[in-house]
């Protein structure tokens, strides 16, 4: 399956859930899109609210079926908790540390950052949005990319940064400060039905 690339508003009326994490997609409608969107109520089985799970995870971090797959082949494979280890990779992603970081208003507008080569991981050039950025790692703009019109709306725009990431707007460079614990990410989601979903 391609990556979704509608509008983000109607996928999480869909969901139930704010894939864009400000909450303003359901603000004026909280219920499914469409001409009977307000009177649906279903039951779902078990399966369908597994896959519901894995849905809201996967339009949040914007990947592919593929990749969410591959990236939760890596997580089982690691000590520890597999659905909390598979949140960790996630968020380790390049365009997601970018996005953490304020450089860009979405997940989409930093995936976009790093497709056109302006982000630098430790001084070196790297346009690939699924880059698995370590603890420690320095984050930062070219220096022709540093008064980038999209950069600098997303960083008047006051967003307020998780622990995990440092930046210096100064500076402009951020820091992967370490992994994010499970407390600071969003409880919205349950990561056991989603490893329930991938190991039925």
């Amino acid at each position: 399956m391609a990556r979704y690339t509608g509008p983000a508003y109607k996928k999480s009326r869909r969901l139930g859930f704010s894939t864009l994490e400000t909450g303003k997609e359901l603000a004026k409608r909280p219920y499914a899109p469409g001409q009977h969107g307000a009177d649906r109520k279903k039951k779902q089985s078990e399966y369908g609210t597994q896959l519901q799970e894995k849905q809201k995870m996967r339009f949040m971090y914007g990947l592919t079926e593929k990749q969410f797959k591959r990236t939760f082949e890596r997580a089982s494979k690691m000590q520890g908790i597999a659905g909390e280890n598979f949140f960790k990779l996630l968020e380790s992603r390049l365009d997601n540390v970018v996005y953490r970081m304020g450089l860009a208003n979405t997940r989409r507008g930093a995936r976009q950052l790093v497709n056109h080569g302006h982000v630098l991981v430790n001084g070196n050039k790297v346009d690939i949005p699924s880059y698995n950025v370590t603890p420690g790692s320095k984050i930062s703009l070219k220096e022709t990319s540093m008064e980038h019109p999209a950069v600098k709306a997303a960083l008047d725009a006051n967003i307020t940064r998780p622990a995990y990431v440092e930046f210096d707007n100064k500076k402009m460079t951020g820091t992967y400060v370490r992994y994010p614990e499970r407390s600071e990410l969003t409880a919205e989601i349950n990561e056991s039905l989603i490893v329930e979903y991938y190991n039925r």
